[in-house]
């Protein structure tokens, strides 16, 4: 159970520094899951300490060593893998056999590859559903979860992304409809998808750059001057591959799933400022599994390195190992 007086004792303790130094991997390495993918992991920190699984947002984007460092590398032992079709795993951008059930089950594979018996499990974003729906399914292996900006990934949060925000950044969403044609506008995740799908690769950059210009608006970012790269292109492929079937789980299913945590150790920290996943997803979240903890994050949008929320993340990873480890 939480030693809750260990644990508000360590949030009192000032942070030093916003973030852990940058650390290399201590090991990397590819393993062979089903469906012919292969999964990019790292471990990194302690190979000693207290095993973390560290999973990346998305769907589409990929671990980095930023992830990492609201992590105390000294007392933590890191795992990292770039899901399927993203970063380094290989086939690169791959949309078949690619789904949230057979992500869970790498994350099930990793585990017993690793020699794993018990982890916590942290992330952001999409990051943070396929934490809460594997520590649903492997509830035996996962003794806490420490979670950011959670997504729920049903129509709502996908009407309120691909729509609804526009009524608050008109010009920005405006922006990101004129790659769209007229008459796609209202199946517009539909059409995304059969962008990605299809072989006009031209029109996947000009997707993609749009994109990710949107995302950016929602962070309160300007447009990014870079061209667009495949690594851009293989990230909005697989998000609208995932996206366009509500990432094959869906609002009932993921909520149905935190409810099932009952006893689990769970922190929800949610930016107040955040357009991407909205703050009442994390309200919903903590109304449904009692006994959580919800921590609101003032000044702080959907960006992790914001620095009132790397300052929130960094605290309470550092009481979450506390709060868990028997005194010495």
């Amino acid at each position: 159970m939480v030693a809750l007086g260990r644990y508000h004792r360590a949030m009192t303790q000032p942070v030093d520094s916003p973030l852990y130094p940058a650390v290399e991997p201590e090991s990397e390495t590819w393993l062979e899951v089903t469906g012919g993918h292969r999964i990019y992991v790292q471990q990194s920190g302690n190979l000693q300490g207290h095993p973390l699984l560290l999973l990346h947002g998305g769907p589409g984007s990929a671990a980095t060593a930023m992830q990492r460092r609201f992590f105390d590398p000294a007392r933590y032992r890191i795992v990292q893998f770039d899901q399927r079709g993203c970063g380094r795993s290989e086939p690169s951008g791959a949309l078949r056999h690619n789904h949230a059930a057979a992500l869970l089950d790498d994350i099930e594979a990793l585990r017993r590859h690793l020699g794993i018996e018990r982890w916590r499990v942290s992330g952001g974003s999409w990051g943070a559903t396929l934490a809460v729906c594997y520590a649903a399914r492997s509830r035996a292996h996962v003794d806490s979860l420490l979670l950011r900006a959670l997504f729920l990934g049903g129509a709502s949060d996908l009407g309120w992304f691909f729509g609804g925000a526009g009524s608050l950044l008109p010009e920005a969403w405006q922006a990101f409809l004129q790659v769209v044609p007229r008459q796609r506008r209202r199946q517009l995740q539909a059409w995304l998808w059969r962008v990605f799908a299809g072989d006009d690769e031209d029109l996947q950059v000009r997707v993609s750059g749009a994109w990710r210009n949107w995302e950016r608006a929602l962070q309160g970012e300007p447009p990014m001057s870079e061209p667009v790269g495949q690594a851009d292109v293989c990230r909005y492929r697989i998000q609208a591959h995932y996206l366009s079937r509500r990432c094959f789980l869906g609002e009932r299913r993921v909520l149905g799933d935190i409810a099932r945590l009952h006893g689990l150790p769970v922190i929800w920290l949610h930016g107040r400022q955040d357009l991407v996943c909205r703050p009442a997803n994390s309200w919903r979240a903590w109304r449904t599994l009692s006994g959580s903890r919800l921590v609101w994050v003032d000044g702080a949008g959907h960006d992790p390195f914001a620095p009132s929320m790397v300052a929130a993340i960094r605290r309470h990873a550092d009481a979450w190992l506390d709060e868990l480890v028997p005194p010495a």
